[in-house]
């Protein structure tokens, strides 16, 4: 038994280690990785922005190239070299900071409006479930119909001036914030209602202190499409009949075959729906910082 033992198995001697080894050994022990990860998501951040920007340029190099050398018909792409002079004599020699101001009151305006309103809308059907299961499919039928067919008879309605795309912008919007916070409404934790009311709460101090900070996220998440369908809203109502705004600079540009010009309406409108697109999401941090503090 013993010789199978030992044909089975061999032992290695290990070596002894010298006074210097034995010295460093303390230096050799391992060490635990700590890994930053702000810093790792900031370096993420970073990259994305500048990889953003370089496409951005490419995108605008190869097209100012493109029209150069005739493989895009200028005529119907224009470039951006020509688009940006057109869009230097509109600003110094023309309206277009004017027209800019106007689409952007009514845009702002109109989404401001609307979603207070509908928000304020989705909440109140907390208060009956008969009104809310009376509302809902109605709801559900405006937020199915092209709003923007009824862009004419709101211009008719109100005239070709300001409040015209106000109400445009409004119509957009309203329906949109009016589910998602009936949406909150919807998730309450009746359990938690439930408890209020154990503890002597007023139907009216549930309703603040449970259903509307609950529905927040939901009409939180609103705010991005809002501020896109409001822009939509006011430029239609531009389209149609206005004496101002970046849509009627558009609309007149093609009646007089300006390709350049109306190639500026569309850049200005790009980098007017960024803008208020970046200033919503500061807006919802803003508010979804105030949430958790609460």
């Amino acid at each position: 038994m013993e010789s199978v033992q030992k044909k089975a198995f061999v032992v290695h001697a290990l070596p002894h280690a010298d006074e210097k080894t034995a010295a460093a050994a303390p230096a050799l022990k391992a060490v635990p990785l700590i890994i930053d990860e702000e810093k790792k998501e900031r370096k993420k951040l970073l990259t994305i922005r500048v990889l953003r920007l370089l496409a951005a340029v490419l995108i605008f190099v190869g097209w100012e190239i493109f029209t150069r050398i005739g493989v895009m018909d200028p005529y119907f792409w224009s470039s951006p070299g020509a688009i940006l002079k057109t869009t230097w004599t509109q600003m110094t020699e023309g309206k277009l900071l004017g027209d800019i101001a106007y689409t952007s009151s009514a845009t702002i305006l109109g989404f401001i409006f609307g979603t207070l309103c509908g928000a304020l809308l989705g909440l109140s059907f907390w208060w009956s479930r008969t009104y809310a299961g009376v509302s809902e499919p109605y709801l559900i039928i405006l937020n199915a119909m092209p709003k923007l067919a009824l862009a004419p008879v709101l211009v008719i309605l109100l005239g070709i001036g300001f409040f015209s795309k106000v109400a445009l912008a409004f119509s957009m919007t309203i329906v949109v914030s009016a589910l998602s916070a009936y949406s909150g409404v919807k998730s309450v934790d009746p359990d938690m209602e439930k408890l209020m009311y154990s503890l002597g709460a007023k139907r009216r101090q549930v309703f603040t202190k449970v259903v509307v900070p609950w529905s927040m996220p939901w009409i939180i998440s609103s705010l991005r499409i809002n501020i896109a369908l409001a822009l939509a809203g006011a430029i239609v109502g531009e389209f149609i009949a206005s004496r101002q705004g970046v849509g009627r600079m558009i609309m007149y540009a093609g009646t007089i075959l300006d390709i350049n010009l109306v190639w500026v309406g569309v850049v200005v409108l790009s980098v007017l729906s960024m803008v208020m697109y970046w200033g919503v999401v500061v807006l919802e941090k803003w508010l979804a910082k105030g949430l958790t503090k609460q």
